[in-house]
């Protein structure tokens, strides 16, 4: 049996969960998400816990229960508390500055580069170096961190570009002077 397919799933104060058919829809105080599970996968509320199960022992369905388990908790959380990604910019003169959902990130290029925001994630700069990402999908909040990073990845030389908080650039040996 999948060891997190078989935890329940806590319900946490303020959110309300429906199950219709092989919809769930999670309803928090953050938003609302929704999953379609698949035939094989079934999930009910029980005594203010989501339990998952599945309906075979064929293999397909023992790898998509702890997969739909971990979906599911990670709608809950997400509605309840959120999701946040930080990044850091690194290089003398590059920077960023947020005027409501549009994000101006100057990198060195000969233009700046003007990103918008899906409606349900909210960017954030501090210091014009660090850009907090933060919304209650915890994909979508990933994707917009990563088509951030994507603009200008870390060089490996001199580590200019934008990083994940906490990433390690691995760093090369420029040129040796004979």
């Amino acid at each position: 049996m999948s060891r997190i397919g078989k935890l329940p799933i806590t319900i946490p104060h303020g959110v309300d969960v429906k199950i219709d058919d092989k919809k769930m829809t999670v309803k928090g105080p953050k938003g609302e998400l929704s999953h379609q599970m698949p035939g094989l996968i079934n999930a009910g509320v029980k005594d203010g816990s989501i339990v998952v199960t599945r309906q075979n022992e064929t293999k397909q369905s023992l790898a998509l229960h702890g997969l739909n388990r971990s979906l599911i908790a990670n709608m809950v959380e997400g509605v309840s508390n959120g999701f946040t990604k930080t990044l850091e910019i690194v290089g003398i003169g590059y920077r960023a500055e947020v005027q409501g959902k549009n994000m101006t990130l100057s990198l060195g290029f000969s233009h700046p580069i003007i990103f918008q925001a899906p409606p349900e994630i909210d960017l954030a700069v501090d210091g014009g170096t660090r850009i907090t990402v933060s919304g209650f999908d915890k994909q979508l909040v990933g994707q917009v961190a990563a088509i951030i990073r994507s603009f200008k990845k870390p060089e490996p030389y001199k580590g200019k570009g934008i990083k994940y908080d906490g990433e390690h650039v691995r760093r090369k040996a420029g040129k040796t002077g004979i």
